[in-house]
């Protein structure tokens, strides 16, 4: 892995990976929730976003003019990597056709038989990637692939964009169990620290520390 999709990865288990339980916009439930957004909108997220996305890209070879997908999950990543790039546009696709002015779905570049990829913050369902997949190929752009920051796998997600997209290649970034191990882990590391900083007394008079940062301090001298 290397190190931009490793740091993304922790930004986004500390950020944007969430247990409890959740409402999904599917309409299941879940145990966790996957918000890419705090990440994506991150300043140094949107920096590896676009970094990952791009690597992926021309890892593929694939050759697009443009990248897009459905408003708004898909909004920070097309920025990013048309930003990291320097030379993909972005199109975003409104999830209808607005009532006003000329009416379009898709706004940004529009260029008839362009070479496009279609992305997607999260893949629970499908249901967003695959509208854009449609919209995309009903407005004549050419999809050389379909990628996801963050498949949850399951609710048959992957067939459905599979299918959509096909022949073109589906890629998700991470899955949400990638995310949820690394979320675990960092909570452990985060606990064992603790734990190991109880121990340590003040450097100056060796009482317990209160804190453990710069310099280990009792209370009477962490000022």
């Amino acid at each position: 892995m290397s190190s931009a999709r490793q740091e993304l990865l922790r930004l986004l288990a500390t950020n944007s990976f969430r247990l409890g339980e959740f409402k999904l916009s599917s309409g299941g439930t879940s145990e966790y929730y996957v918000d890419c957004r705090t990440t994506t909108l991150h300043a140094r997220g949107s920096q590896l976003t676009g970094q990952v996305f791009l690597e992926e890209i021309q890892e593929r070879g694939w050759k697009p003019h443009a990248i897009g997908g459905l408003t708004m999950g898909a909004d920070p990543i097309v920025v990013a990597v048309a930003v990291t790039s320097g030379e993909i546009h972005g199109f975003l696709v409104r999830k209808s056709e607005k009532q006003h002015g000329t009416g379009q779905r898709i706004e940004g570049f529009r260029e008839k038989g362009a070479r496009v990829v279609i992305v997607d913050d999260v893949c629970t369902t499908g249901a967003s990637t695959v509208q854009a997949i449609e919209a995309a190929r009903e407005f004549g752009f050419d999809i050389d692939g379909v990628m996801c920051l963050v498949e949850r796998e399951e609710a048959r997600g992957r067939s459905a964009v599979e299918n959509a997209a096909a022949p073109a290649k589906f890629v998700s970034i991470f899955t949400a169990s990638d995310i949820r191990k690394e979320h675990v882990l960092l909570h452990t590391e985060e606990r064992q620290s603790q734990t190991l900083a109880a121990g340590v007394g003040c450097e100056l008079c060796g009482r317990p520390a209160v804190v453990h940062k710069p310099r280990s301090r009792c209370a009477e001298h962490k000022n």
